[in-house]
């Protein structure tokens, strides 16, 4: 016994750093595990929040703060070691110590961004609030955020290393101008897809069309490149967010009413009821609980057609919807045929009438 007694103290006089590390990776292993109970815990109560914040936080630390324990305590190990040896290597304990920190640093706050961005979008929308949440906007600015992170960790590390970051900007600038000959397309693009974010012509789920070229469909998904539209033969259509700003784009999604623009024509026979049913059909329009009175409501004769007495319907409907749209139409016009049907009146159809005319011819006698 008084032998291992002796070999161990004889061990760890000679080789005290093996305890030393030892300790520090069980130091490390014990801070871990706290770490995740105390997180876990403190988010079976931030659960219970409304706040969309303290979630998004504690979901985005999780990872990063386990990194950043195990990255201090190797650090620390290592300068356990550096003190037993005078290898180089030792050396850059610390600058890439400092550089793991400004990295998990910046990957805790670009995961905050994104967690944050996924529960605003998840929030379900309050009826009290005037302007519902766009997603376009809310994406737009979670990458200019991250992109902002990412750019200053870039900087911060390049300082940290002892590289001078107004030589890096000053190369940047010279840089930039040749970037920028060589992808202008690519530019034209980003600033295309900016103009969108910042303008908004169109929102995730708006329907669009292009008068200029054919484009028609649903927006899908608005990148820094491209756009994602749907179109209604369910194709996916690709359109490089720089042919945006060259083009014109109309927003049906946007529209306030729905227009109802018909021509009707009746028999010439029937000229004499033809103002009593136009005079029916606008009174039934001013009453129909789908048509809005407060826009403009027109119902008059047109044209003398050449087998018809025209006459037009110009109305809009309260509903936007497009498959709602054509139900209320439809009830319009066969309410109207009721109407004409009602006054002893037909719909005309191209019809010609043929005069014949005998002459009579004198024969001499």
């Amino acid at each position: 016994m008084k032998t291992i007694i002796d070999y161990l103290a004889q061990f760890s006089g000679e080789h005290s750093w093996v305890l030393h590390v030892f300790f520090i990776v069980l130091l490390t292993l014990l801070a871990n595990f706290v770490a995740k109970r105390l997180l876990s815990r403190l988010h079976m109560q931030l659960e219970k929040t409304s706040t969309l914040w303290d979630d998004a936080l504690i979901k985005a630390a999780r990872q990063p703060l386990a990194t950043l324990i195990w990255v201090i305590g190797i650090a620390w190990a290592a300068e356990v070691l550096q003190s037993l040896s005078d290898a180089v290597i030792f050396a850059a304990i610390d600058p890439v110590r400092d550089v793991f920190v400004i990295i998990l640093l910046s990957w805790f706050l670009v995961r905050f961004i994104r967690e944050a961005e996924k529960n605003i979008l998840a929030k379900e929308p309050d009826v009290n609030d005037e302007a519902p949440i766009d997603a376009s906007t809310v994406h737009a600015l979670g990458k200019l955020v991250r992109l902002s992170i990412i750019i200053t960790a870039a900087l911060v590390m390049l300082q940290t290393l002892g590289y001078s970051v107004s030589g890096v900007l000053a190369f940047g600038g010279i840089g930039g101008i040749a970037v920028g000959f060589a992808a202008k397309d690519l530019l034209a693009n980003f600033f295309g897809g900016l103009m969108i974010y910042l303008d908004r012509p169109f929102s995730i789920g708006d329907w669009v069309r292009s008068p200029d070229q054919e484009i028609e469909g649903t927006v899908e998904y608005v990148g820094w490149r491209q756009t994602r539209i749907r179109t209604f033969d369910k194709r996916p259509l690709y359109i490089p967010n720089s042919t945006f700003m060259t083009i014109s784009v109309e927003n049906p999604s946007r529209m306030s009413h729905r227009r109802i623009y018909e021509t009707i024509g009746l028999r010439y026979d029937d000229a004499a009821v033809l103002e009593l049913v136009v005079k029916d059909v606008e009174s039934m329009l001013k009453q129909h609980p789908e048509i809005d009175t407060t826009q403009t409501l027109m119902v008059n004769v047109n044209a003398f057609g050449e087998s018809s007495l025209d006459f037009f319907v110009y109305c809009f409907t309260k509903t936007v919807n497009w498959q709602h749209f054509h139900v209320v139409k439809q009830d319009v016009l066969v309410k109207i045929l009721g109407i004409v049907a009602e006054h002893g009146a037909d719909v005309a159809y191209p019809t010609q009438v043929i005069s014949l005319q005998q002459a009579g011819i004198e024969a001499d006698g």
